[in-house]
């Protein structure tokens, strides 16, 4: 109690101007949301807030949301949506709603930071686990962060994703497994991609285990943590089911994102591959891109195995980059990890190059969709090309970070490189 007590004292001031940040933005520059809504960079066919006005429209009038193929979104946002006022009307309550959200990822930051995980796993010990900063500046790195602002004010549904997420690693951390899979359950039902976290975040859960029940077989501890995941989301899909009356709602939440079905631009590297790309090979390549990107789990959680929370945290950088729709939210749920690695900052090596290429794709990516758009003096191209800046800015971001964590991992076994040059091969 007295730890819940120092938190809440902590961490009350940090949250509430947060809040009332927020709050004064939607307050001052009301037309702001709905702007930053129709962006391509922060919505999504598959998280979109008009869309999901759309889908709430058809539910409230007792027509499937899935007609007319607009609403790619989760069948249980519908109900939660629909206790609000219109949005239109009232759009405070949505406010709220949002901004609760952001606090409540923070808070799960909070105490993943807290726990010393990213620095001192059951498996490994940092040389360096001194240098880290506290849950109080990982908290606030996330909830000031321009992008996280940006991601409350468009409202994307994508920002529940990220609060399950985080929730599921702090609850592994602290030693309940079965809300862990709970939470990452209900990820996964939102977007499904965070399926492919199940097997760190298994790792991660298995080493924070309570001594008083902890399970020693390592398989058998999996096993109970998928069949819990796969009951959950079973319990989740009947119970849309029943809300909706059939199961189209997998093709339209689901099958899109296998199928890349909506070519609507976005950040990422798919949408212009498969516009240019002929029909008879659209399954071959749509099966290699989706093979890319799961193809680093295994190998991952292998390799870094002592570290899982490092393995979460790179993979995460990886969807942000190779996902279908990606959006800066997806960007951003990286960004907010990365200061969990404090201690490991002195062994990256392209910080500076990385965050140059990050900044520069943001300031210009508006520019170049405008010119596209709007203007008329650009074409795909321009858009695309910045896109791919961004991706290699990341991708420099998620590389460094990797070498860093191995590096670390190495100067412990070899205690007499530490502070030199080494070259890789």
């Amino acid at each position: 109690m007295n730890r819940g007590k120092m938190h809440f004292q902590e961490t009350a001031g940090l949250y509430a101007a947060a809040a009332l940040l927020r709050l004064f933005l939607f307050a001052l520059f009301p037309a702001l949301p709905d702007l930053l809504t129709g962006r391509v960079e922060i919505s999504t066919p598959v998280t979109s807030f008009k869309r999901l006005q759309e889908g709430l429209f058809l539910y409230n009038h007792n027509v499937s949301p899935y007609d007319g193929g607009v609403y790619h979104q989760a069948p249980l946002l519908l109900p939660l949506f629909s206790l609000l006022p219109d949005p239109a009307t009232y759009p405070i309550f949505a406010y709220l709603l949002y901004i609760i959200v952001d606090l409540l990822s923070a808070d799960a930051l909070y105490n993943i930071a807290e726990s010393g995980e990213a620095a001192s796993s059951r498996l490994f010990t940092s040389a360096r686990k001194d240098r880290r900063w506290s849950g109080y500046i990982v908290a606030a790195i996330f909830l000031f962060n321009p992008f996280t602002i940006a991601t409350c004010m468009a409202r994307p549904t994508n920002v529940f994703t990220t609060c399950a997420i985080l929730h599921a690693t702090a609850k592994a951390i602290s030693g309940s497994p079965f809300t862990s899979m709970l939470a990452l359950s209900f990820a996964t039902y939102l977007s499904m991609y965070p399926a492919l976290l199940l097997p760190p975040l298994i790792l991660l859960a298995y080493d924070r285990q309570h001594a008083s029940n902890r399970t020693s077989s390592m398989l058998q501890f999996a096993g109970i943590n998928v069949l819990a995941v796969g009951l959950c989301l079973s319990v989740l899909f009947l119970v849309s089911y029943l809300l909706t009356g059939s199961w189209e709602f997998f093709a339209s939440t689901y099958g899109i994102q296998l199928t890349l079905t909506d070519l609507t631009p976005n950040v990422g590297l798919w949408w212009y591959f498969f516009i240019e790309m002929f029909d008879s090979f659209r399954a071959f390549f749509l099966a290699v891109f989706w093979l890319h990107l799961s193809c680093y789990v295994g190998g991952l959680s292998i390799r870094i195995r002592t570290q899982p929370l490092a393995v979460i945290t790179i993979l995460l950088g990886i969807f942000a980059i190779f996902k279908p729709y990606p959006s800066i939210a997806d960007a951003n749920l990286f960004l907010a990890m990365v200061p969990l690695f404090r201690h490991i900052f002195p062994l990256l090596r392209y910080t500076f190059l990385a965050a140059s290429t990050i900044l520069y794709s943001t300031f210009l990516g508006p520019s170049f969709y405008y010119l596209w758009t709007y203007a008329g003096s650009g074409n795909a191209n321009f858009f695309y090309a910045i896109t791919l800046v961004w991706s290699l800015g990341q991708s420099l971001l998620v590389s460094d970070l990797t070498f860093a964590v191995l590096r670390d991992e190495w100067e412990i076994e070899r205690p007499e490189m530490v502070g030199k040059e080494i070259r890789q091969i």
